[in-house]
């Protein structure tokens, strides 16, 4: 079995980072709410508290139970994580006197500790809190310190446990990955060995344990995490995969036809349906974000069913779900607040009958994509944009009609296809068009318009979790808008999204 990180999780919004900078370092990782710890087993070579909005002071505050676990396992705390252990230990914590927020610089650092080896004096770190550790026990070693935080990293005394009041797992922290790699390699003893092609490895063997000789269903979207997983499971199980492309009228212009051609290339065993007039009619009249998702997603359900059922014995559902779904549809204090469903999460119909399987619900996106790498797969299947499950139909911010969709359609396909041009395509992490509800009075051959504004966006970021609007040029702006204008009748204006995330999201609905 895999070396295994675990963190604790006590709602930070840094939690995901931290397990990202400690995957970059070759090392398995997984985030658990604080309150639902796994069985502890001895491949977990070692514990990470995260931070929290929650002050330690506070009486709803997370009190993990370390039993079994300090003393016992590496352990690091960190921000609240080091705040509630210097409490539990009778500590004092108190609101900082001065704001302990931004960028700061280690003062003191203990050379001979093993938390910090190959830091320098001067480093910069990221604090981002309101209380502050004023006092330890006596069993408490101070390792670390700026100019404004005396208790800026300490250890306790005959056990293998830290704290550190800064964040080394923000970009700001610029010793922050060496600090990460010490806890790692020094005090927990791994070896650095997760990589991409040990995955693909073990994965593989374990779906073949998994699924012996049954038969799996998969729905392929045409996007890099469904194409991933079906590759993985093709070389476990081969033919007794069978994949569903469905065509719900809302992808991209001649999207069906493309990646339909491109999983035949690969040797998958795929059906495609084309079921467009089924999703508009289940669409008709709505414009609700969530109910539009929802009348999506149960009929692709019924549609996926109906064919799954011209395939005989099948006993497994395959889906491309990854780790952000996952920790996304849980949260420190139960089922998270809903900001939008996640196609890939959530119950299935109990007239389906079928077990899931999910070969990729442990990795991140960008993961994802070195795991198709080093499955060689085609570099323009890998490369391309994530795209919601739902498809155009929450990028039509109304009402959707195949009118809608066509005016979409065609938008998109020329600022996709200029971005491809320019060569930028590839330096954006995620673009699209938006068709808005509003209509804009514009003037073509001296005559009067009144026709539809859309919105481009696009972004730059690693896994979505967090994104900035892309500064793509002026130039390439208004060469893509000029065009869009000319070309697609019923748009007269088009605009550009410069809004990151958070606090927007990547998508509008």
């Amino acid at each position: 079995m895999e070396e295994m990180i675990l963190i604790l999780d006590f709602g930070s919004q840094y939690t995901q980072l931290i397990a990202r900078r400690i995957r970059e370092l070759n090392v398995y990782c997984e985030i658990h709410p604080y309150n639902k710890v796994p069985k502890i087993e001895r491949h977990i070579k070692g514990v990470i508290l995260s931070g929290s909005p929650f002050s330690v002071r506070d009486n709803e505050a997370p009190k993990p139970l370390l039993d079994g676990i300090r003393k016992q396992f590496p352990l690091l705390g960190v921000c609240y994580g080091a705040q509630y252990l210097a409490q539990h230990d009778g500590g004092e914590v108190l609101p900082s006197e001065i704001r302990e927020y931004g960028r700061a610089n280690l003062s003191y650092i203990n050379k001979e500790s093993d938390l910090l080896e190959g830091m320098n004096l001067g480093s910069q770190v990221w604090m981002s809190h309101g209380d502050t550790i004023l006092s330890t026990p006596d069993t408490f070693e101070i390792i670390a310190s700026t100019k404004d935080v005396a208790v800026g990293g300490f250890k306790i005394k005959d056990e293998p446990t830290y704290g550190i009041q800064f964040h080394p797992e923000v970009y700001h922290s610029t010793e922050g990955t060496q600090l990460l790699k010490n806890f790692l390699v020094n005090i927990c003893g791994v070896k650095q060995s997760w990589t991409p092609s040990s995955f693909v490895e073990e994965t593989v063997d374990e779906l073949k344990a998994q699924l012996g000789n049954d038969k799996v269903i998969l729905g392929l979207s045409g996007g890099v995490d469904s194409s991933v997983a079906a590759m993985l499971l093709h070389q476990a199980i081969g033919q007794n995969l069978h994949c569903i492309f469905v065509d719900n009228g809302l992808l991209r212009k001649n999207e069906f036809e493309e990646v339909l051609h491109s999983y035949n290339d690969m040797g998958l065993n795929v059906i495609g349906v084309r079921a467009a007039n089924k999703f508009y009619e289940a669409l008709a009249g709505l414009r609700d974000p969530e109910a539009k998702r929802k009348a999506i997603g149960k009929t692709f359900i019924d549609v996926f069913d109906e064919e799954a059922k011209r395939i005989s014995d099948v006993k497994w559902l395959a889906q491309g779900t990854i780790y952000p779904d996952v920790i996304e549809s849980v949260s420190i204090n139960g089922p998270s607040a809903t900001i939008k469903s996640h196609h890939n999460v959530g119950g299935l119909p109990d007239y389906m009958k079928l077990k899931v399987v999910e070969p990729l619900k442990s990795l991140f996106k960008d993961e994802v994509r070195r795991v198709g790498k080093a499955l060689k797969m085609k570099p323009e299947l890998l490369n391309r944009h994530p795209f919601p499950g739902p498809g155009l139909g929450i990028r039509i911010l109304s009402d959707v009609t195949a009118e809608k969709v066509r005016i979409l359609q065609e938008v998109d396909a020329i600022f996709i296809q200029g971005l491809k041009e320019k060569g930028l395509y590839d330096k954006v992490w995620q673009a699209g068009a938006m068709l808005t509800p509003i209509q804009a009075v514009g003037v073509m051959g001296d005559e009067r318009t009144y026709e539809n504004v859309v919105a481009l966006r696009a972004v730059s970021s690693t896994d979505g979790m967090t994104a900035d609007w892309s500064h793509l040029p002026y130039e390439f702006l208004a060469e893509v808008s000029n065009a869009i204008i000319n070309r697609v009748k019923g748009v007269n204006r088009v605009v550009y999204d410069i809004s990151s995330k958070p606090p927007a999201t990547i998508e509008w609905e």
